[in-house]
């Protein structure tokens, strides 16, 4: 026989699913930024979070099954099934971050995610206990794991692709979604047969196996697995996920002296750490507003003259800046990077990628597009799509 569910259980599942993939996704976005402990806590946070919201949304579609057999939750299962979710989906994380480019270990990652979520989901299926045998049919188990992987590839993809990524709210709803899709296509594929024992007349009778349910209701059970899921994901947020509010040193170069963060001349050579007005190590023609980048470097914060960057990396919401010997984080995203930059000095040769022109060294052909060599101590080369690569051939001939 088919199972139905409870409408308002469904539709709260979802929104759990969802309100914890934006908790999950917005920890998940700050590890490109985290160093030591800090790195170490957002990954723990964003593996918990997404972990505590993947389970409650399962918990409680199974809450909404409406089955004409009692039904009761075996606790060991529950708990397995809790722990595997939240170990799975930390190590899909941590795998995910520690090479962001990799296109190759991103898809692993999400397959390594979405298996934990399909083994999570039939490992709590198995903590149901009822007065009836269940079935799943191979076709929609498949389905169950395609879609699981597909979700693990949404959170990834976004988190730490670097471009053409949707709004944080549209992929939460989509991860949300497709989380929520992947349990609801695997209840769809499970039948609940009467179990039978031997005896009666026919030889064939229904068991009658007693089946004590919970102390407190199904509908009061729903509310407090939601209130814990939506309280760690707000705790999380609260606590670890940075104020989005402009700072001098993240958002903008004012007019008024600037103080430094910390000082290692090692970093930023001859220049040393700034202080005092930014004009003092502004390079010839630059403006005021342009005069330095705040970057990080071993925690450390720092502010680079734009005379010393080289090129510009994105890094999902970040960038990375290369100043021909070092490699610094810089908070602010490469569209506001290039709004700092000198167009006369600096071209965008790729959606990704920022190169100053003084220092392209080589300029070969990769198929339709290009590869750019730096002529810096230490080798360095970016891509130059197939749309730039005729203006910077054109301005390079020029100079």
């Amino acid at each position: 026989m088919g199972i139905s569910h409870e409408g308002w259980i469904v539709a709260l599942s979802i929104v759990v699913a969802i309100q914890g993939a934006y908790a999950g996704l917005s920890l998940t976005l700050g590890l490109p930024k985290g160093v030591g402990p800090r790195r170490r806590l957002l990954l723990a946070a964003a593996a918990i979070t997404l972990g505590v919201a993947i389970w409650s949304m399962h918990f409680l579609g199974m809450l909404a099954i409406q089955s004409p057999v009692p039904i009761e939750f075996l606790v060991l299962p529950t708990l397995i099934s809790f722990l595997v979710c939240v170990i799975v989906v930390g190590f899909a994380i941590f795998l995910a971050s520690s090479a962001p480019t990799s296109v190759v270990v991103l898809a692993m990652s999400a397959t390594v995610m979405g298996t934990g979520i399909v083994v999570m989901h039939f490992i709590g299926m198995a903590a149901l206990h009822s007065n009836a045998l269940m079935h799943h049919y191979p076709a929609y188990v498949v389905a169950s794991f395609l879609i699981g992987v597909v979700a693990s590839g949404i959170a990834f993809r976004f988190a730490f692709s670097g471009t053409n990524r949707l709004p944080l709210v549209a992929s939460s709803i989509a991860l949300g979604l497709a989380i929520s899709g992947m349990h609801y296509t695997a209840m769809a594929g499970m039948t609940l047969n009467p179990a039978t024992c031997g005896g009666g007349l026919s030889g064939v009778a229904p068991c009658n196996i007693a089946v004590i349910g919970t102390a407190m209701s199904r509908e009061l059970l729903a509310y407090i697995v939601a209130i814990v899921a939506f309280g760690c994901s707000l705790s999380f947020l609260l606590t670890l996920v940075p104020d989005g509010a402009p700072t001098p040193e993240t958002h903008s170069i004012v007019s008024r002296p600037l103080l430094a963060v910390g000082s290692n001349p090692e970093l930023l050579g001859e220049a040393g750490i700034l202080a005092g007005d930014p004009d003092q190590v502004a390079g010839p023609g630059e403006h005021r507003r342009s005069s330095v980048l705040p970057v990080e470097k071993e925690g450390v914060t720092h502010y680079l003259p734009i005379w010393r960057v080289k090129a510009v990396k994105a890094e999902a919401h970040y960038t990375s800046v290369f100043d021909g010997t070092n490699t610094f984080f810089c908070g602010l995203s490469i569209a506001d990077v290039e709004n700092r930059l000198d167009q006369s000095q600096f071209i965008r040769v790729h959606r990704s990628h920022i190169v100053a022109l003084d220092h392209i060294a080589s300029l070969s052909r990769d198929g339709d597009s290009a590869v750019a060599r730096l002529d810096t101590s230490i080798p360095y080369s970016l891509p130059v799509s197939r749309r730039k690569l005729s203006v910077l051939k054109a301005i390079l001939d020029g100079r």
